[in-house]
């Protein structure tokens, strides 16, 4: 896969709008993971190259987002402040107001909008965008650190473009916005991996929810129980995603790769390694369709550029190489605990915690194989 062209979609005035300090979002991810890849030499690779994205435009937006929401964040963003605001979730304890919050959400939808337009004009087959997976956001509210959302809008304009697309998502929160957009259509397939509903945010996604209309199993959920881990993880995965994908034939795969997942999250309770995520693009790589990857949740800052960057690189195809493993991560980001390169050391789970949470994960991938498999010939 190495010959396939990476485009790495990111610029500068993607942090000159941070959201508020105590939020725990982060929009400085992305420049870290900038820095990390582009001093390993990980932008200048003959098959890979940046790209500076343009904002959205209010048309574009228009194509998920309601006009009345969108003034209603443009005057928010001018100062303004009105009541109807916060029955819209702008202003609340996690989509505060703040000046530029408007142009930054724009920006980061341009930049998957920017990733879709490489992959339709086969320019690339392979891009990434660590601003985006704003996978929260609906036609008319702010939701979970989402003013706009990238991956909607970007699932949209694809399959305006008569492309199948299959939207992964695996952050530690559902992809509530993203399900809800498509959840009466089978042109756009939703894979959620998440953290149960019932103990995390947005309360969402569970295995009945499966679509309706001509939607009716073309919306797959995989709630996970607190503790999950790599082994069993990745079990999951590939026990529904190959199958289904084999199934449905999708022309091109939307990838929101949240770091929330990863062990010591402060928002989550999963127990995850980046190397979970190696192994999945490394999957996804062998369906040999373009992808798009975007980055979503993670919330301990550290630890999700790592993640990402170890992302970019399998990505494009250099994970293999000698480069990652010279012990240049604790140079590079000012920490002993990288002296091993971009991998976590593996986690071992307890006997307990297999006893607790395999039989649960287990149920979960036969529960999905009972409901959806059969609604697709499996």
């Amino acid at each position: 896969m190495a010959e396939r062209k990476a485009i790495f979609l990111h610029c500068d005035e993607l942090e000159n709008h941070p959201y508020p300090d105590q939020s725990p979002f982060k929009t400085s991810r992305a420049g870290g993971v900038k820095k990390t890849i582009e001093s390993m030499g990980l932008l200048s690779r003959p098959n890979t190259k940046q790209i500076e994205p343009t904002a959205a435009d209010e048309k574009t937006l228009q194509k998920f987002h309601t006009p009345k929401y969108l003034k209603a964040l443009k005057e928010a963003d001018d100062g303004r402040v009105d009541a109807e605001f916060l029955f819209m979730g702008i202003g609340t304890g996690d989509c505060p107001i703040f000046r530029g919050m408007y142009d930054y959400s724009a920006l980061a939808c341009g930049a998957s909008l920017g990733g879709v337009e490489q992959i339709l004009s086969k320019k690339a087959a392979l891009a990434f965008n660590p601003s985006g997976g704003l996978h929260h956001a609906k036609p008319q509210q702010a939701s979970g650190f989402c003013y706009m959302n990238d991956v909607a809008l970007a699932c949209l304009v694809l399959a305006e473009n008569s492309k199948r697309v299959l939207y992964l998502d695996i952050d530690v929160h559902h992809g509530d916005g993203v399900q809800q957009a498509f959840y009466d259509r089978n042109d756009v397939m939703t894979i959620s991996f998440h953290q149960d509903g019932r103990t995390l945010f947005p309360g969402t996604g569970f295995v009945e929810d499966i679509g309706t209309g001509a939607g009716i199993g073309y919306s797959v959920n995989v709630p996970l129980v607190p503790g999950t881990y790599d082994d069993i993880y990745l079990k999951a995965f590939n026990e529904i995603v190959p199958p289904l994908f084999g199934k449905y034939k999708p022309d091109v795969i939307v990838f929101e790769l949240g770091a929330d997942t990863l062990s010591g999250d402060p928002l989550a309770q999963l127990y995850l390694t980046n190397n979970i995520y190696a192994a999945i693009i490394k999957k996804l790589l062998t369906f040999n369709v373009p992808i798009l990857m975007t980055g979503g949740g993670g919330y301990n800052v550290d630890n999700t550029v790592r993640a990402w960057s170890l992302a970019w690189s399998v990505l494009c195809g250099a994970d293999d190489e000698q480069v990652l493993n010279i012990g240049l991560g604790g140079v590079l980001m000012e920490t002993k605990e990288w002296q091993g390169g971009l991998r976590d050391r593996n986690l071992v789970p307890s006997e307990y915690q297999r006893q607790s949470v395999d039989p649960q994960v287990e149920a979960v991938i036969e529960e999905v194989k009972q409901t959806i498999f059969p609604l697709h010939g499996l």
